[in-house]
């Protein structure tokens, strides 16, 4: 491709872009086909010759496009949301344009010096302390992975790296059984192992651990010669929204001389507004914090920020300096390399200064407030239903319910045809969960482009689908 059609492909690609952005009302939320139905419509071996593009475009339309669940769907209630906030995809073309690696200072400075710049806008945003430093990793399960291994090498005395597990003491690390599953992968891959991670049971409408029961399985972990090292903390898990009270889980920490790291990675955007700050009281004495402008502030995927109040333990935990990784003659900068698990680096901080740039931070507050008041107020009117109770009340904008079966039908499985027949109609998608051992049905909202209209429409979904099934 010479710079002529890179030109004229580029604007195409563009075009499509915006194009697709306007139609995704009229499609579907998730596809319509069948397990290896695109596997199967892609050619077998690999070209031998070069193609046209005119070709691979026409089949990017029609072989893969329809296999797609489209997450910038306005009426995407399911998971999380992944948003790409329209200017944050610009900026990743940019990016994609310069294609720098950014693991050194040397490498990209701007990219390097703009990551620290907007790094720190975000953390005055969330109404943070100054002292606070971080960096952008690609997603929250790596940078609770490096908080991870920061623990583990804390614990022993830096010598995990050199020496490894073998004859070190059994380390523990302590979370509720709300936290993302990506802490228990990271507790895979530093070595601890899952047997180590210690479920605090919950209690209360947000499934908080227990901060005495927390205390009391340290203290007796100690006294079986076992090494405590970390503890974990949720604001906003993922199921229904399990939030910990950080003050307390804090205060064990700092008594026990056990790093904390909060996960906030979807409900951290929300503290943006002051009002909601409440949920993460306390996250200032945490030993670091990520969450996701990825979700609900719109930046494009990946880009996850960690904040940490010693960055040198993570620098001293992940850090490599062979010589061709130097940058002689310049003290005192930062190479984000030596911050996160890969060494290699995208210029992530451009979608993020292009997104509060364009949007502001006022503007995203609104939309934010929004979707809290629109998911309340749904909560409340499905509660009011027939046969309709709601399993965990809102956690900003994310719920959990139920439809009640008939007396002699199975209620897990009919709400998993209730859900699956909402995601087969197409037009909105939602996902379940199990609260206490029950299905219940996820509803969130936080596309980046929902309207109350679309919440609207999910209430006519949901009730006229499970009247049917009645």
């Amino acid at each position: 491709m010479n710079n002529d059609e890179f030109r004229q492909w580029s604007r195409r690609a563009a075009d499509w872009g915006a194009d697709y952005r306007n139609s995704l009302r009229e499609r579907p939320v998730r596809p319509l086909v069948e397990p290896g139905d695109i596997f199967r419509s892609v050619e077998a071996s690999p070209p031998e010759d070069a193609e046209p593009m005119d070709r691979i475009f026409a089949d990017f339309e029609e072989k893969i496009v329809p296999g797609m669940t489209h997450w910038q769907h306005p009426r995407f209630f399911a998971y999380f949301p992944a948003n790409a906030a329209p200017v944050s995809v610009v900026a990743e073309y940019l990016v994609s344009a310069v294609a720098a690696q950014c693991m050194l200072w040397q490498t990209s400075p701007a990219a390097t010096e703009l990551e620290t710049r907007v790094v720190d806008w975000m953390r005055q945003a969330l109404g943070l302390p100054e002292g606070f430093s971080g960096v952008i990793q690609d997603s929250a399960s790596s940078a609770t992975l490096a908080a991870v291994l920061t623990m583990r090498e804390r614990a022993l005395d830096w010598q995990g790296n050199r020496k490894g597990l073998v004859g070190q003491g059994q380390l523990r690390i302590y979370s509720s059984d709300q936290v993302h599953t990506s802490i228990d992968r990271a507790i895979w891959v530093s070595g601890i192992g899952e047997d180590n991670l210690v479920r605090i049971p919950v209690s209360g409408q947000f499934r908080s651990m227990d901060p005495a029961t927390l205390e009391a399985a340290i203290v007796a972990d100690r006294a079986a010669g076992m090494l405590p090292a970390g503890i974990i903390g949720s604001v906003g898990g993922t199921s229904i929204g399990g939030t910990d009270d950080i003050a307390a889980v804090a205060g064990v920490a700092r008594r026990h001389g056990l790093y904390f790291h909060v996960d906030a990675a979807w409900a951290g955007s929300a503290m943006i507004c002051p009002e909601y700050r409440h949920f993460w009281a306390g996250a200032e004495q945490a030993d670091s914090v990520v969450f996701n402008p990825h979700k609900w502030l719109g930046a494009q995927f990946d880009c996850s920020i960690q904040f940490l109040r010693q960055p040198e333990d993570l620098v001293r935990t992940l850090a490599i300096k062979p010589e061709f990784l130097k940058t002689h003659g310049r003290d005192g900068i930062i190479n984000y390399s030596e911050w996160s698990v890969p060494l290699g680096r995208r210029f992530r901080a451009l979608k993020l200064w292009f997104l509060l740039r364009a949007h502001g931070l006022e503007n995203l507050r609104t939309m934010i407030r929004n979707h809290v008041a629109w998911s309340e107020g749904l909560a409340a009117r499905l509660a009011k239903e027939p046969d309709f109770e709601i399993v965990s009340q809102p956690m900003l904008s994310l719920f959990s319910f139920r439809h009640k079966a008939a007396s002699s039908a199975d209620a897990d499985a009919h709400n998993l045809r209730l859900v699956n027949a909402i995601n087969d109609d197409g037009r909105i998608y939602l996902t379940q969960t199990r609260v206490d051992g029950q299905v219940a049905i996820r509803f969130q909202v936080g596309q980046f482009e929902a309207t109350a209209s679309d919440v609207d429409a999910a209430f006519a979904v949901i009730t006229e689908i499970a009247r049917g099934m009645a």
